[in-house]
């Protein structure tokens, strides 16, 4: 699968430091705050007062971040860069998609109790860079994404879209992800259309897509029976690398709210899994008055708007361990490894040779005491002289030695083996692992 900038041009970026609708040349740090409307919108004031997200960590699978932005100082892990090795809380020069993303999740400001700058709706998260070059055709996120589960990421966070085929080890990863309880949420795209984007199609993958400040569905927000949530997308005010400050549009920024919101809940709710957590988000999301009364999911709402207070405050059942994502099948469940191939079926390998082991050295002790007790019978014959009937008795010509089985010859059968006692190989490493 190939990684597109897709998600950071189309709807068209602003020039950092314009206000959100005016025409100055330079915007001060709290003119930034104040632009960012979907905080106001969320009602972040009252949200932070029960949850800010702290103790949880968000993985950004993205451009690496820019740990030193003032708004962002403290709360980026230094993560790793899959562009060189190094670590991912330095800037990639012009790129600063993955600091953009961070800081909508847990940007915590600057300046006297944090009120200017660029905040994020889970300002006590903490930010996992996992930088990965976006322009690379051949890339995979598969490796990236089971780095950041084994690092401790609660949420992973995948701004960015391609239309080519999920490649099997990508789907393993997010198979990964989900049996170590990670909940992976991805943009739908900005083409507007309703053919599949991916990641954000591959089952299991929380599919978000934007809305505007009328919490209309965005024009260019891609869709189809996948999108399960809505978040703001149009006009979202955060950090940059080059200048201080970007503005733009796209899912790429809703994706980066709904991670935010997630971690929100997983902070206040840590007993409950990551399907469970996306059925909170689910239940408690809103829809335009005309959407009400809809079948749900709808292609292009999903089940629709993020509304984090509510998602925070409401008595919910926890319900269903996977919410509104699909089961994982048996196979699926396993992280590599586990029984299904890997180290498991070396260790299924292992335990049947035992047992083939066991079965022949049982045999090999039989013959042994049939052995010994021919020889005594021998023994004893020829003291007490031949038996009536002569040597070959009832038996005939070699009855004697008839009571001695042999090992099976090669045209005779071998002990059975149950069907499947020997795993399969371990197959062979897909393409672009």
């Amino acid at each position: 699968m190939s990684f597109t900038r897709t998600l950071r041009v189309v709807g068209g970026a602003v020039v950092a430091g314009v206000l959100l609708f005016g025409t100055a040349p330079v915007a001060s740090a709290d003119q930034i705050r104040h632009s960012q409307w979907p905080l106001r919108s969320f009602g972040a004031d009252d949200i932070w007062k029960v949850s800010t997200g702290k103790g949880v960590t968000v993985a950004v699978i993205d451009d690496p971040v820019d740990g030193s932005h003032p708004d962002l100082k403290g709360n980026v892990l230094p993560g790793k860069s899959f562009l060189d090795g190094g670590t991912a809380d330095r800037p990639d020069g012009k790129n600063e998609h993955g600091t953009a993303m961070a800081s909508l999740i847990a940007g915590h400001g600057h300046g006297p109790g944090g009120s200017k700058g660029v905040k994020g709706l889970a300002p006590d998260a903490k930010i996992l860079p996992v930088g990965i070059d976006l322009g690379d055709a051949e890339g995979s996120y598969a490796e990236p994404l089971r780095y950041a589960v084994d690092h401790g990421a609660k949420i992973v966070n995948m701004s960015f879209e391609d239309y080519q085929d999920t490649s099997p080890a990508e789907k393993a990863a997010v198979d990964y992800a989900r049996k170590h309880d990670v909940l992976v949420v991805a943009s739908s795209g900005n083409t507007g259309s309703d053919i599949p984007r991916l990641p954000a199609a591959v089952p299991g993958v929380l599919a978000v897509g934007a809305v505007d400040i009328d919490l209309k569905v965005w024009k260019f927000s891609s869709y189809g029976p996948h999108i399960k949530l809505l978040a703001p997308g149009v006009h979202i005010r955060s950090a940059g690398v080059e200048t201080p400050y970007r503005l733009a549009n796209g899912t790429s920024d809703s994706t980066a709210y709904v991670s935010a919101a997630a971690a929100l809940l997983r902070s206040k709710f840590p007993d409950l899994t990551a399907g469970q957590i996306a059925n909170r988000l689910v239940k408690t999301a809103g829809l335009p008055d005309d959407m009400k009364g809809k079948k749900l999911p709808d292609p292009r709402y999903g089940y629709g708007f993020i509304k984090p207070r509510k998602a925070l405050t409401v008595d919910i059942p926890p319900g269903s361990k996977n919410g509104p994502l699909p089961a994982l099948t048996d196979d699926s469940s396993k992280a590599p490894g586990e029984e299904t191939n890997g180290r498991g079926a070396e260790q299924g390998f292992k335990g049947n040779a035992s047992a083939i082991i066991g079965i022949v050295g049982g045999v090999v002790g039989l013959l042994v005491v049939i052995l010994v007790v021919v020889l005594i019978v021998k023994k004893k014959n020829r003291r007490n002289g031949p038996p009536p009937g002569g040597l070959g008795g009832s038996g005939g010509p070699g009855a004697h030695g008839g009571l001695m089985p042999q090992p099976p010859g090669p045209h005779q059968q071998q002990p059975s083996i149950a069907p499947g006692s020997y795993p399969p190989a371990p197959p062979t490493q897909p393409p672009g692992w």
